[in-house]
């Protein structure tokens, strides 16, 4: 099982192996944390994911994190051609854990995916969240970012 650490605030700010955005498939750095990521990262992250995108709802892609203290950002798309579900929370957390994996990273940081403009319910997305991180290899230390100090409270009742 990967170690799991719960962490409140930006998770812009944090220094490990990469950070997940909750992207839309056509990986468009738009609002949340991927409006962000694109203001601290710099334009050279989108310009990135306009060569990668777009990807399937449910997939993930990796692009380096330009002025972020993390190296790489991985972007799973929770929506795009469709909205976001619950199902599309559970695939995109798995490709982006898979991704990690293949790429030998060792420290990735998540938010909640699907809750801002997705309007998931956040409880819902922190329970699939972690049965999937929880299935991870424990070469991996995953932190779960809430940005306000109720969804960090949200993610340590769900853990």
């Amino acid at each position: 099982m990967a170690r799991i650490r719960i962490a409140q605030g930006d998770i812009t700010e944090f220094a490990g192996d990469a950070i997940v955005n909750a992207a839309n498939n056509w990986l468009k750095l738009g609002a949340g944390v991927a409006g962000a990521i694109r203001a601290k990262g710099g334009p050279e992250i989108q310009a990135e994911c306009d060569r990668i995108g777009p990807i399937r709802v449910g997939e993930a892609a990796i692009t380096t994190a330009g002025r972020l203290p993390a190296k790489y950002v991985i972007h799973a798309a929770v929506m795009g051609d469709e909205p976001a579900s619950y199902e599309s929370v559970r695939r995109a957390t798995r490709s982006a854990l898979e991704l990690a994996l293949e790429k030998g990273l060792k420290t990735v940081a998540f938010p909640l995916l699907g809750t801002g403009v997705g309007g998931l319910d956040k409880e819902k997305v922190a329970k699939i969240m972690l049965e999937e991180i929880k299935a991870a290899p424990d070469t991996l230390e995953v932190t779960l970012y809430g940005y306000t100090p109720e969804d960090a409270e949200i993610l340590r009742r769900a853990l």
